[in-house]
């Protein structure tokens, strides 16, 4: 359906760049090498999220749909086994109330933001799709992250967010790092002092064939490795430079500008440095989560009448998310299947089937979100430790244990970790304000919880898949730096099940068959 987006998006006013005679444009990007891929210039996902969201609010002002802005999903009802509604709690007001449903669809995002630090919204959490899980829906493949190779270093603690570059930009960048490591202090100061020999451009040497356009899991770990070597740059040497020059010489600046004139302003803005001068500095960091709850090919959970889509399942990618194609997946689940799967749902659930929210189910489960809610509030009205230093730690944990290079031990080390600082955080956590009532705090509070018990179910997966896969990469499983598969044993879904408070989850195992395409090892090289 890929033309199909095309023309949607472009029929609801969604600028992509186009050619001297008004063809549509297009770009290589990561992992491929020819050019695949249409764009809106460096903001395409930006644009994408405006010509959809128009579109939708042209629809509410026709009355076909109706927003509950500042509202957020704390539980899912159930009834005979089926989803039939939810428990929500206004972010405002503070109050929780429950709406009911023939069916509920889930397109709440990914968990990136277990790690604290990554390019996801602050606001983006685990909450609904782990609270779908607790009441039954599998969660499959939790230990898939991507992390984006093109993104601003972090500059310090007092940070919420990490800046995403465009991966466009590695079509004209030339990534970088110095090859001696006594040239880092001068390299750091001024990037022009260091000669071309004395450059280590490490992805044209280490993969010819793709060079800059490696794929982001690749050209990630590799740059974790030159900065591991002490070669890095910048302040804690955790950069490598995204250098433009040749480009420049060659193209001239005002075509770089025309191309990247946006993302150049923009990191202009945040770091005080002029990127048509001097190189760009980026590293590695959390960006996208192909893990996400079990969906078949109708889009649907193993919870009837509850729907996955875009990155909250984890249906399209496997380990590894090529560039726009998260975009693509979003833009298909919610135009071109979603209408078609549930619609064929719901001939078989009576139009008089929906189910009161004075059932005693919706009872039930809004008395437990208010339970929680009043632990929260119980805690915090005590403790002393901010909310944002336990997700500060735990994302330290992740990234260091669970982050670009896994390793047996340091996964051992970290699921001995995450219960204990969850321990702390439900005995030292300091909420402050009122439950009724706009309260941030407690929005946090809540949200932290939940990463704090989804972390452990991560690692937890990450241990279990002894082999390096796309975004996984397991240090004891490597030939010449590169990952290392296990197709014998681990050519699966891993999907786990949820199986009570303190009681270790269950790993299910779904078989991938491969009918039209022959299972090989990816070379880039």
């Amino acid at each position: 359906v890929s033309v199909d987006i095309i023309d949607q998006c472009a029929a609801q006013g969604v600028p992509f760049a186009r050619e001297y005679g008004g063809t549509l444009s297009n770009r290589s990007f990561g992992g491929a090498q020819v050019s695949r891929t249409f764009y809106a210039r460096g903001q395409t996902g930006q644009q994408l999220l405006i010509g959809v969201h128009q579109s939708m609010a042209r629809q509410i002002a026709a009355g076909k749909i109706t927003m509950f802005p500042r509202t957020e999903m704390l539980d899912l009802v159930l009834v005979d086994g089926k989803a039939v509604g939810i428990v929500v709690r206004d972010l405002v007001t503070g109050k929780v109330s429950s709406y009911s449903a023939h069916a509920v669809i889930l397109a709440t995002g990914g968990y990136g933001n277990v790690f604290n630090l990554s390019t996801n919204a602050v606001g983006s959490n685990v909450t609904a799709t782990y609270r779908a899980y607790k009441r039954g829906a599998a969660f499959a493949n939790p230990c898939y992250t991507q992390i984006h190779p093109t993104c601003i270093p972090v500059s310090g603690d007092y940070q919420s967010k990490l800046t995403l570059m465009s991966e466009s930009l590695r079509n004209d960048g030339r990534v970088w790092v110095p090859k001696k490591r006594e040239d880092v202090a001068r390299a750091t100061k001024d990037p022009s002092s260091i000669s071309e020999e004395d450059r280590d451009y490490y992805l044209e040497r280490k993969y010819p064939s793709f060079g800059n356009l490696s794929p982001r899991d690749i050209a990630s770990r590799a740059a974790k490795e030159a900065c591991d070597d002490g070669r890095g740059v910048g302040p804690g040497g955790r950069g490598v430079y995204l250098d433009f020059r040749d480009a420049i010489k060659r193209m001239g600046a005002q075509a770089i500008a025309e191309k990247y004139g946006n993302l150049f302003e923009m990191y202009e803005r945040i770091t005080g440095e002029n990127p048509y001068k001097v190189p760009m500095r980026i590293y590695p960091a959390v960006h996208y989560a192909m893990g996400g709850l079990w969906v078949d090919y109708n889009l649907q959970s193993t919870i009837p009448g509850l729907f996955v889509l875009g990155e909250a399942n984890f249906s399209d990618h496997g380990a590894n998310r090529l560039g726009a194609s998260a975009l693509m997946q979003g833009l298909a689940d919610g135009y071109f299947i979603i209408s078609y799967t549930l619609g064929n749902y719901l001939a078989g659930v009576p139009a008089n089937a929906r189910v009161s929210t004075d059932h005693p189910e919706f009872k039930r489960v809004e008395s437990e979100v208010h339970a929680r809610i009043d632990r929260l509030m119980t805690v915090g009205a005590k403790g002393k430790r901010t909310v944002e230093s336990f997700h500060r730690e735990l994302g330290h944990v992740m990234w260091e244990y669970c982050g670009m290079a896994r390793h047996k031990e340091g996964l051992e080390k970290a699921l001995q970790l995450i219960p204990e600082l969850r321990a702390q955080f439900w005995a030292d956590a300091r909420i402050l304000g009122e439950r009724e009532t706009f309260n941030q705090s407690l929005e946090r509070a809540g949200r932290v919880a939940d990463f704090l018990e989804f972390a452990e179910l991560l690692c937890r997966d990450a241990l279990e898949r002894e082999e390096s896969c796309g975004g996984h990469f397991r240090t004891e499983h490597q030939v010449d730096g590169e990952a290392k598969r296990d197709d014998e044993r681990f050519c699966h879904v891993a999907a786990w099940e949820y199986k009570g408070e303190g009681e270790k989850p269950v790993r299910h195992v779904e078989p991938l068959t491969f009918e039209n395409v022959k299972l090989a090892t990816r070379s880039y090289k």
